[in-house]
């Protein structure tokens, strides 16, 4: 049988990986539980969910926005209530150790990410829920599971005396935090802390928890295998990285314009993210992920229609990694940098991001190098695949502009 023309083969390629952009990058709502203890025996445990973690594809399920809840009567709100319950009890499991599992009887408020007051109508809703309690005496440890069965990931973190603690966690379904010592933070302290548990006043090793939490944190948020495990659809976390630096590969094999290229593309995000993680450079996610959508477009439709390495190449790269860096800023704020270590986890974010990077390299570098001919190369693989790529940085684009 005749093969199929070349630029039928190259459509039915990029129709199908437009299929596949409905997996939104960047999309997918985290639930964080929080917990919060002084050393007169206060407790304070917060956990903040996002409406779409009761979705069937939370995804795709756009967002209740600030407008939406103006709009609600008293039992639509209550229903909203009610379902986050039932949520928070079927995606997260409470644990005071040596008692076992409790289950905190949540006080819900309606409020913005991160804790803030709604303000704006588009600003996003979730249900902030608060328990307060005593830590009685003989407790040892406070840890929390991410239950299996569900598709959000749980972010773990704690306060000690007003201080927010050096190690935090990102758990994806089935897996169990660190247990957080309690017994110096009551009046009558037991004689030891749990097993393996992590001291409450952080200890010498803070600066590595806080290197590795974040390093792992940076490669989980562009190529997360940890979720991927339970759940292959959450490879969208980091898609359109991804895909940019994949369209960056496809220009050229050699070695010489791939490295100039991600050196390019490595200083400008690394000097926008810290910028932006410093607070001294703010631009609206509204803005930033659109752009990023285009640049993935760009490098793509540049491969097929200016296939020859220039100059201008990494001038382009180097743009569009700084809007980049103020994306990887929004993955690294969301989980809260310690300050008295924000250096630590500002380079070990980064540094997950590169080896997340390296290592897409390194996967298109061993799909390929058994294509010795250039020409087929660039016929077969480079023009669909940058189409492909150029279709779902277009359609992303006009998503997250709409």
């Amino acid at each position: 049988m005749k093969p199929a023309p070349f630029w039928l083969r190259t459509l039915l390629t990029a129709v199908l990986c437009l299929g596949f952009a409905t997996l939104s990058a960047h999309s997918i709502p985290e639930t964080v539980v929080r917990g919060s203890f002084d050393a007169q025996g206060n407790a304070e445990i917060t956990i903040e969910v996002n409406p779409r973690a009761w979705d069937a594809n939370p995804i795709d399920s756009p967002s209740t926005e600030f407008s939406d809840l103006q709009k609600m009567t008293a039992a639509e709100k209550d229903e909203y209530i009610r379902k986050t319950k039932e949520v928070i009890a079927k995606s997260v499991e409470f644990t005071f150790e040596p008692i076992g599992r409790i289950q905190p009887d949540f006080d819900f408020t309606f409020g913005a990410e991160g804790g803030k007051t709604l303000t704006a109508p588009t600003d996003a809703v979730v249900l902030i829920g608060k328990w307060r309690t005593k830590i009685p005496a003989g407790l040892t440890g406070w840890k929390i599971r991410s239950l299996p069965g569900h598709k959000i990931s749980v972010l773990f973190n704690n306060q000690v005396n007003g201080q927010d603690h050096p190690r935090f966690a990102v758990l994806f379904p089935g897996e169990t935090s660190f247990t957080l010592d309690l017994t110096a933070l009551q009046a009558a302290a037991p004689t030891a802390p749990s097993v393996g548990s992590v001291s409450a006043h952080g200890d010498t090793g803070s600066g590595s928890h806080i290197f590795g939490n974040f390093l792992d944190h940076g490669f989980q948020h562009v190529l997360p295998l940890r979720a991927m495990r339970t759940d292959w659809t959450r490879i969208s976390i980091g898609l359109d990285h991804i895909l940019f630096v994949f369209g960056i590969f496809l220009l050229s094999r050699s070695w010489k314009p791939v490295v100039t290229q991600v050196t390019a593309f490595t200083l400008a995000h690394s000097l926008t993210l810290g910028l932006a993680a410093a607070g001294w450079v703010k631009v609206p996610a509204t803005i930033i992920e659109p752009i990023i959508a285009a640049s993935i477009a760009a490098v793509a439709l540049e491969n097929i229609f200016r296939p020859n390495y220039s100059r201008w190449r990494l001038v382009i790269v180097a743009i569009f990694g700084a809007f980049h860096g103020l994306g990887f800023a929004s993955g690294l704020s969301e989980h809260g940098i310690p300050q008295n270590g924000f250096l630590i986890a500002l380079t070990g974010f980064n540094l997950g991001v590169e080896g997340a990077q390296l290592t897409v390299i390194a996967l298109a570098f061993a799909l390929t190098c058994w294509i010795r001919d250039e020409h087929a190369y660039r016929r077969w693989v480079v023009i669909p695949a940058s189409a492909a790529i150029a279709a779902m940085g277009l359609y992303w684009a006009v998503q997250r502009i709409l």
